[in-house]
């Protein structure tokens, strides 16, 4: 078979967990072509060699982000529905020139078709929405069912017993019929107990889109540059011109761009603090490496989703400890 993976790149987290179906699907024997733009891109070519993938660079859509996340995305809701649009016809020309029989969308929208068997991924089935705009949770919940509807199979990264570790975002409305919940998703899934390195006591992994990215960087830098802990700051960027591993320092902080998954298990494992963002994925991965209950998470501000994870994984933590 030949599958066509596309993981959306708002930040690198839906990259990261398509990583362990890249690995299983190739372990099939398939082959697999990946549609990719700038950090997930970089990234996924730093886990897997080029000359095994085919890599296609589409049009993506972006948002920029402001102090909240949903009115971010409701001032780019235009550039996101033409978005969606533009990347649907891409798919259909592509096909006509290109066969293949599976295309994996790790929430691109438009990403669907009726000549392919075409696989949805995503952990939120609702979307939280701030204070004000409660009410329209059910709405947007059933516009987001018709996306998932559209295509064969929807595959939901979490547990399907009790609240999962999403808590509301996948088990509080109705699960759509072509859903199946997938259980953990992560890139740490293929690594055999990792040795711990106890290098560094505290581990901050820096995620997420710009300029909330850079922000939270530079505050957990000052937080952290005179603690007596030792601490590594992971930037989070697989782009950058040094991603050879090239550590730099500020105070009592070691700072590098970015790790290898096999390297980052490692310090993960090793630490007894972990301090990120409530992205998901991150989520994912601290679950698949059994060091969820060392995380302090930090929500990024205005992203309705991450706040409403860092308190359910926060309270979570409580009763696990």
């Amino acid at each position: 078979m030949k599958t066509l993976v596309c993981p959306l790149n708002w930040g690198l987290g839906h990259a990261t967990r398509c990583i362990p179906l890249i690995k299983k699907i190739m372990d099939e024997g398939d082959d697999v072509t990946i549609v990719a733009e700038g950090s997930s891109l970089e990234l996924l070519k730093m886990e897997f060699p080029v000359w095994i993938l085919s890599v296609i660079r589409p049009s993506g859509y972006n948002y920029s982000p402001g102090k909240s996340q949903v009115v971010a995305m409701i001032k780019a809701l235009p550039a996101i529905v033409t978005g969606t649009i533009t990347e649907h016809r891409w798919l259909k020309r592509l096909l006509k020139t290109q066969p293949f029989d599976r295309v994996i969308s790790d929430n691109r929208f438009g990403l669907f078709s009726d000549k392919v068997h075409s696989v949805y991924i995503t952990h939120q089935l609702m979307i939280k929405m701030p204070a004000g705009l409660r009410f329209l949770e059910p709405a947007v919940w059933l516009l987001h069912r018709c996306i998932i509807c559209r295509y064969d199979e929807c595959y939901i990264p979490d547990a399907a017993s009790g609240n999962g570790w999403s808590g509301d975002l996948g088990h509080k409305y109705p699960v759509p019929e072509n859903a199946i919940f997938i259980g953990i998703l992560s890139r740490f899934q293929s690594i055999n107990k990792p040795l711990p390195d106890t290098t560094y006591q505290r581990i901050v992994l820096i995620s997420g889109v710009e300029p909330h990215r850079s922000i939270f960087e530079k505050e957990m830098l000052e937080k952290y540059c005179g603690d007596p802990s030792r601490t590594l700051l992971l930037r989070g960027l697989p782009d950058s011109v040094n991603t050879s591993g090239k550590t730099t320092v500020y105070g009592n902080v070691d700072i590098i761009p970015h790790l290898n998954s096999e390297k980052l298990a490692t310090l993960l494992t090793g630490c007894t603090e972990i301090v990120c963002r409530s992205g998901y994925s991150t989520v994912m991965d601290l679950v698949a490496l059994d060091c969820i209950r060392k995380a302090v998470f930090v929500p990024t501000p205005g992203q309705t989703e991450q706040e409403y994870l860092a308190r359910y994984l926060n309270k979570k933590n409580k009763t696990l400890q």
